[in-house]
């Protein structure tokens, strides 16, 4: 048996690469919503922050929703 191991490596770094880009994207997210709430505290309103928040939420959401559809077979058929 024979183990590929620039294979190995390439999917090990693309996981990675994903993990750390999801949890950046859902990190931005928040920070997005904190700075709306600061913004509504302070008397002004912050549409672009709803919508930045809202906007890297769902990216999160597809990459989820991507991830199962590669992970489940029955998508594929």
């Amino acid at each position: 048996m024979a183990l590929h191991w620039s294979a190995l490596g390439e999917v090990a770094a693309v996981s990675i690469g994903a993990t750390v880009a999801v949890a950046v994207v859902f990190t931005l997210g928040v920070r997005a919503m904190l700075n709306r709430q600061d913004a509504r505290e302070n008397g002004r309103g912050s549409a672009a922050a709803l919508t930045g928040a809202a906007v890297c939420f769902l990216a999160c959401g597809a990459a989820v929703l991507y991830g199962l559809y590669l992970i489940i077979p029955q998508f594929h058929d």
